[in-house]
């Protein structure tokens, strides 16, 4: 085990307003990454930037020379040992350093004691090249779910308000091609278009109960609430997940959900939209959500569920809001509320292209959330040597001998 302090110095960085960054050329880092740019750096090499005031502990890297302010410490170290390093403060839990009683602030002593792990040179190397490889990939990944998320937005402006034509091609715009659009409440829609109420093309139109807490349990049935609302679909994530002893009463069983039903947020943030998915299992939900259950005879839920919450709709029941329904939508207003119907095989057409890029989207975003797993797995054994990188090195050996 070795102390940090006999590794790494760490130097504090100088004062940059953000009145006297030139706006381009090198990168100015504060606490939480980059700030700016400006013209001139202060340290002419790529290196590792650690946040002493505010986001006390982050840990940031420069892929070039760069000028880091006075609310952080630059990392003076071996320029080969640089990445390691790196990776090991990432790794390291700095901001329980926080020493300060007011404004948070890291005491670089507290840093020097650290003790860590410090194999062989290769191994350091080894192990840099390995977290880096990582790293590159889940930064790849990370890139294509945006594009992704910029194509759908595409896609959801132009399926939602063109459509698709007996070609299987999207009509003109509106502006190119004037004579096949008409006006509607939602903007201008192919004239081969209708505009329904939710209440006309729907079976159900509900919300949950209010004594909903009184079946709140550690396991048993899933519990939606408007945090579990994305404006496109129901996300449970760890730290947000209820679950309920399921209701046998007529009430609680009102609001048993079904695949394809739309929940639509009628109190605080309103108009967000989640829609039920397959296979989720058994779910309710509480007063401040209402339940839409379209008729799979008359719409397709999963068209429906997409316009709902595309920037059309979405802007339609802003309009609603500032005309006076910030204290909540009620019940006969989501009934009220409108959504384009293009005829069954056109709305069958746009669902298929929009789920197709949802699910290229979740998948992607899965195999991020492995590669940060794996990442996170890996630090842990690799950086405290519970796994070692000498086969990895002797392979390497073997192979070039």
């Amino acid at each position: 085990m070795s102390n940090l302090g006999s590794m790494l110095t760490l130097e504090y960085g100088e004062a940059m307003p953000a009145e006297a960054r030139s706006g381009h050329g090198f990168p100015v880092f504060g606490s939480n990454g980059e700030v700016g740019r400006h013209r001139k750096f202060l340290i002419a090499e790529p290196g590792i930037i650690v946040g002493r005031k505010g986001s006390v502990g982050k840990v940031t890297w420069s892929d070039e020379p760069f000028w880091p302010i006075d609310t952080t410490y630059w990392v003076r170290c071996a320029s080969e040992d640089r990445r390691w390093i790196y990776w090991v403060l990432t790794w390291l839990p700095l901001a329980r350093l926080d020493s300060s009683t007011g404004v948070p602030g890291l005491n670089r002593n507290d840093v020097y004691a650290l003790t860590v792990d410090r194999p062989g040179w290769s191994a350091r190397e080894k192990i840099a090249e390995i977290l880096d490889t990582l790293d590159t990939a889940v930064h790849e990944t990370e890139a294509i779910i945006a594009k992704l998320w910029a194509v759908k937005q595409g896609l959801l402006h132009d399926l939602l308000t063109r459509g698709i034509d007996a070609n299987g091609e999207l009509r003109p715009p509106q502006a190119e091609a004037p004579d096949i659009y008409k006006p509607s409440p939602l903007g201008w829609i192919p004239k081969e278009w209708d505009i329904a109420t939710l209440e006309s093309v729907s079976s159900t139109v509900t919300s949950g109960s209010r004594d909903w807490a009184r079946f709140y349990a550690d396991s048993g049935a899933l519990f939606v609430r408007i945090g579990n609302l994305t404006r496109e679909h129901i996300n449970f994530r760890f730290d947000s997940t209820i679950h309920v002893r399921p209701p046998r009463n007529a009430d609680g069983q009102r609001t048993r959900l079904e695949s394809g039903d739309i929940l639509i947020s009628i109190t605080a943030d309103l108009g967000i939209v989640g829609v039920v998915p397959d296979g989720m299992g058994e779910a309710y939900i509480n007063q401040h959500i209402a339940l839409v259950r379209p008729q799979s005879s008359v719409v397709n839920p999963r068209f429906v569920g997409h316009y709902m919450a595309s920037p059309v709709a979405q802007a339609y029941i802003s309009k609603l809001n500032d005309a006076g329904a910030k204290a909540g939508l009620n019940l006969p207003t989501i009934r009220g509320l409108l959504t384009a119907r293009p005829d069954s095989s056109e709305q069958n057409l746009i669902a298929e292209r929009l789920d197709e890029i949802d699910n290229r989207i979740k998948n992607a975003t899965k195999e991020s959330a492995k590669l940060r797993e794996l990442k996170s797995g890996l630090m842990n054994d690799l950086l405290t040597c519970r796994v070692r990188v000498t086969p990895l090195l002797a392979a390497e050996s073997e192979g070039s001998a």
